[in-house]
C-alpha cells in the first residue's frame, strides 16, 4: 500500500503538541482507458462499525482541508461513504456539491417500506443542492424502486456477482435508471474485459490500484480559542472582532484559510485576507466550521463526551440564567458552562487553561474560585449531571427555581447540544 506525503506547511508558532496525524486511504476509480476519474476515500482511523455522522464529518474536513486536497485528490471527483445519519448533518453545507459524490448504503434486506420511503426527502434535498448520489447494487432490488431515479452512480460488487448476474443487473440498471455504473472490486483481467464488453465505463478494484494511505499532519487550534470564536459568532459580532481573534491565533487562521481555499469549497479565486474569508464564509457557515473544529480538536486522551458535556453545560447555564439575570449576563453564563471542563480538555489546571483567554472577571471567579454570580448556577448544572438529588435540591432552592424549570431547561440543553453535534459533524 502506497503512502502520500500530504503534510501541509505548518506555521512557526505551532508546537508539536498541536499537530496530529490523520489517516485517510484513497482508491482510484478509473475509466476504460485507465485514466483516473476520481477517488473513493476511506477513514482508516475509525472501524466501519463505529462510523457516525461525526466521524464522516471529520473525514470530510481532513480530506478537504488538513490533508491538502491537491495532494489527496487533485481536481478529481471525490466519492465519500456516508452514514444515513450524516446526510442531514450541517458539514455538507461547507462543501461545493460539484466536487463530491455521496455514497449511500442500502438500509439492509429487512428494511420496511416506510423506512425506505422516509429517506426520499433527504435524498431529494441533497440532489436539489447539486450533490450526486451513489448507491450499491441493493438499489436494484424491488424494495428500493423509489430510490432509482435519484441515483447518479450505481456500484456493482464484482466479488459477489457471476458474469451472468452482472449482465442482468447492468441491463436492469440501464432500463430503469440514468445512472453511471461503476464495476468495483475488479481483481482480474477477465472481470475487466467482461464488464467493458457490457459497455461499463468506470472501474475500481485491486487490479487497477490498491488503496493508498495518506498520512496528513493536521494542525488543531486550542479548544479555548475555538470556543471563543463560537461565542463571537453566536453574538453576531462585528467582523473586526472575529478578524482580531483570527489574527491572535495562527493555527485557527491557518486552518480557516486552508479550508476556504480547498478545492472542496469551490471558489475560483484564492482568499488571503481573514476579513475576506469571514465575509465569504458567512456567520452560519463559520459557526458550523468552528463547531466541527471543536469536535475534532480534542487533546490526546480526551473522550468525545467531555466536549459534548461542556456544550450541554453552556446551554443549560444560559437557559437557567435567562430566568433571573439580564440578557448580557446570559452570554457570560454560556461561556462559564462551556469553559467549565476546559481543564479536562486541555489537561491543565483551570487557572492556567484560562490564562491566555480574555474573559470577564465574573466568569473567571466562577470557574477558578467558585464564587460570584454564576457559581450557584454552575453548581446546579453539575448537580443535574450527577443525579445527586440532595445537591440538586439544595442548588435549585438557593436559586428559587422549581424542579420543573430546571428539568425542562436541562432537556432543552441536551437537545440543543445534540443538534449542534449533528450540525458540526
Amino acid at each position: 500500500m502506497g503512502t502520500i506525503d500530504a503534510t501541509p506547511a505548518i506555521p512557526a508558532e505551532a508546537g508539536k503538541d498541536d499537530a496530529q496525524v490523520a489517516s485517510i486511504a484513497r482508491q482510484a476509480i478509473v475509466d476504460e482507458a485507465r485514466n483516473i476519474y476520481g477517488y473513493e476515500l476511506f477513514d482508516r482511523s475509525t472501524a466501519p462499525s463505529a462510523r457516525t455522522a461525526a466521524t464522516d464529518a471529520a473525514l470530510l474536513l481532513n480530506a478537504l482541508s488538513y490533508a491538502g486536497t491537491e495532494a489527496l485528490v487533485g481536481k478529481k471527483t471525490v466519492f465519500i461513504n456516508c452514514t444515513h445519519e450524516s446526510l442531514t448533518s450541517g458539514h455538507l453545507e461547507l462543501i461545493h456539491p460539484d466536487k463530491v459524490v455521496l455514497e449511500i448504503p442500502s438500509l439492509g434486506e429487512n428494511a420496511t417500506a416506510p423506512e425506505i420511503e422516509a429517506s426520499l426527502a433527504t435524498f431529494n434535498a441533497l440532489r436539489q443542492r447539486g450533490f450526486r448520489l451513489a448507491f450499491d447494487q441493493n438499489l436494484l432490488r424491488r424494495a428500493y424502486a423509489s430510490w432509482l431515479p435519484l441515483a447518479s452512480f450505481i456500484k456493482l460488487d464484482m466479488s459477489s456477482l457471476s458474469p451472468a448476474n452482472a449482465e442482468l443487473l447492468v441491463k436492469f440498471a440501464r432500463t430503469y435508471t440514468h445512472a453511471q455504473i461503476v464495476a468495483q472490486k475488479i481483481e482480474t483481467a477477465a472481470q475487466f474485459e467482461h464488464m467493458r464488453e457490457l459497455g461499463i465505463k468506470l472501474f475500481q478494484g485491486f487490479w487497477f490500484a490498491q488503496p493508498q494511505l495518506v498520512q496528513a499532519r493536521t494542525i488543531r487550534p486550542t479548544q479555548a480559542t475555538i470556543i471563543q470564536l463560537i461565542n463571537l459568532v453566536r453574538q453576531q459580532a462585528d467582523p473586526d472582532e472575529i478578524e482580531e481573534l483570527l489574527k491572535k491565533d495562527p493555527m485557527l487562521s491557518f486552518n480557516l484559510l486552508r479550508f476556504i481555499n480547498s478545492s472542496g469549497f469551490g471558489l475560483s479565486c484564492e482568499i488571503t485576507s481573514f476579513r475576506h474569508a469571514v465575509m465569504i464564509l458567512g456567520l452560519k457557515k463559520l459557526f458550523r466550521w468552528a463547531a466541527l473544529l471543536l469536535t475534532t480538536s480534542r487533546a490526546d486522551g480526551t473522550p468525545p463526551a467531555v466536549g459534548q458535556t461542556a456544550v450541554v453545560r453552556g446551554r443549560l447555564m444560559e437557559l437557567l440564567t435567562s430566568e433571573l439575570l439580564p440578557p448580557e449576563e446570559c452570554d457570560n453564563a454560556f461561556v462559564v458552562g462551556v469553559f467549565s471542563l476546559l481543564d479536562v480538555m486541555l489537561g491543565q489546571p483551570m487557572e492556567k487553561a484560562l490564562a491566555s483567554v480574555a474573559l470577564p472577571q465574573p466568569v473567571v471567579d466562577s470557574l477558578v474560585h467558585n464564587s460570584g454570580v454564576f457559581a450557584p448556577f454552575l453548581e446546579l448544572t453539575r448537580a443535574c449531571e450527577t443525579g445527586d438529588e440532595e445537591s440538586f435540591a439544595r442548588a435549585a432552592n438557593a436559586l428559587q427555581l422549581s424542579n420543573h424549570q430546571v428539568n425542562w431547561a436541562h432537556l432543552q440543553a441536551l437537545t440543543w447540544a445534540e443538534n449542534l453535534a449533528q450540525e458540526a459533524a
